[in-house]
């Protein structure tokens, strides 16, 4: 998850900087993936999609010399008033295992604070007489049933959840072979099961109690749809096996171009990925480019598309670009990577949002007019704009079927090289 050198905060005048280190995994500031970024108290950090995670806090105390051994004050050594009420003395105990427990976080012994509370119930134990002892007797027995409730109410709702998910797999095989008004209906009990186990997975028992193990592979295109705002419970299991066949192809077959994109490109794909995040876009979409071209500028397909965006004339000059018999600014990867960034904002405009940034990918290489013409072939115009819609009910042509798949799959690749034998 974390790289030998993951990332630097650095301070510039009365404020702090993080700045990515060009880290396998990312790093990723309050649930979204930043390069580089000012922090503020209270922010977090996390290093990878699933790593360790951190809280910045400032903090005007004077710091601990870290070369000395760090020593947290016994109970008896923070100052507390004996009271001959129980109940301040009980308040006076308490304030000093806070007290403790701060002193113990602030001198990097944050794991002190159970041991803390250990030591506070075990004097307060000595201190009490019996009506005290009896009150925290109840006490514990009443944390013991509710503890009981909560686990037996945890593994119900993961039961219902195991049971829901069941109906959406033989939902999803039904519409591999549906067509028609069938499809539709299947669709919709999909949706509305889809929203029930989503519903019951945010729930805070569900949450705090439940620890879900999913696939690697089906874990990255989630968090990649989350990213792009096109986040959904169910994703059809034929989207998955299209994202893993091209995994297996860029390790077989296509090796070279993701040799390339990782290897001697790097620097190429680095500046990419920085005018992808300054035109506010999602960087991994820079690697659209190794399925548009393989990263070999001097590429033509047989429309006449140059260059490493694969622009036709007409599109390079509607979007800016210089395209002469003396100049063909195509050819130019930073300028032809703004021009792409536009379109693709284009293309997300044009197309909606949530599922249809997936939609606007496709456009990408099909060309909107097509897609446009294949989805009218949906009466309901809500449903038009619904990929994962079009995708089931393969309103889609099967080459735009292909292609997010295929950019889905570099995009994993490129995430966690290692992972995939690069």
């Amino acid at each position: 998850m974390v790289s030998s050198r993951h990332l630097e905060i650095r301070k510039e005048g009365d404020s702090y900087r993080l700045v990515d280190l060009n880290s396998t995994n990312g790093t990723y500031l309050n649930g979204q993936r930043a390069t580089e970024a000012v922090l503020e108290p209270g922010c977090a950090i996390r290093l990878g999609a699933d790593g360790p995670e951190f809280t910045f806090v400032m903090d005007d105390e004077v710091p601990q010399d870290l070369n000395e051994t760090l020593v947290v004050p016994a109970a008896a050594e923070l100052p507390h008033k004996e009271a001959a009420d129980p109940g301040k003395a009980h308040q006076d105990l308490l304030s000093d295992a806070v007290a403790r427990a701060r002193t113990a976080r602030r001198m990097g012994a944050g794991n002190a604070t159970v041991i803390i509370m250990r030591e506070m119930l075990d004097a307060a134990l000595h201190r009490t007489g019996r009506k005290f002892k009896a009150i925290i007797a109840g006490l514990v027995c009443a944390l013991v049933a509710t503890s009981a409730y909560g686990f037996w109410r945890i593994q119900g709702l993961k039961g219902e959840k195991r049971q829901i998910d069941g109906q959406i797999a033989q939902i999803e095989a039904m519409l591999a072979r549906a067509k028609g008004n069938e499809a539709d209906q299947l669709i919709d009990e999909l949706n509305e099961k889809s929203g029930e186990a989503a519903a019951l997975q945010n729930t805070l028992l569900y949450r705090v109690g439940s620890f879900e193990r999913e696939e690697f592979i089906e874990r990255e295109i989630k968090a990649l749809l989350k990213e792009f705002g096109a986040e959904t419970y169910s994703v059809p299991p034929e989207f998955h096996d299209e994202v893993k066949r091209f995994i297996e192809q860029y390790q077989g077959p296509d090796r070279p171009h993701m040799e390339r994109a990782l290897g001697e490109a790097r620097k190429n794909m680095d500046t990419m990925r920085q005018i992808f995040e300054q035109s506010n876009l999602p960087p991994d979409l820079a690697y659209i480019v190794l399925v548009e071209s393989a990263l070999s500028g001097d590429s033509e397909s047989s429309a006449g598309a140059v260059g490493l965006w694969q622009f036709t004339p007409a599109t390079a000059r509607a979007y800016g670009l210089k395209v002469t018999d003396d100049v063909d600014e195509r050819l130019n990867a930073a300028k032809s990577t703004r021009a792409a960034c536009q379109y693709i904002r284009d293309l997300i405009l044009d197309f909606g949002s949530g599922s249809s940034v997936m939609l606007a990918l496709a456009a990408y290489n099909l060309g909107p007019a097509k897609v446009k013409t294949a989805v009218r072939h949906v009466d309901d115009p809500i449903k038009q704009r619904n990929y994962w819609y079009l995708y089931r009910v393969r309103a889609i042509p099967p080459e735009t079927r292909e292609y997010v798949p295929k950019v889905i799959a570099a995009m994993i690749i490129a995430r966690h090289p290692e992972r995939f034998g690069f």
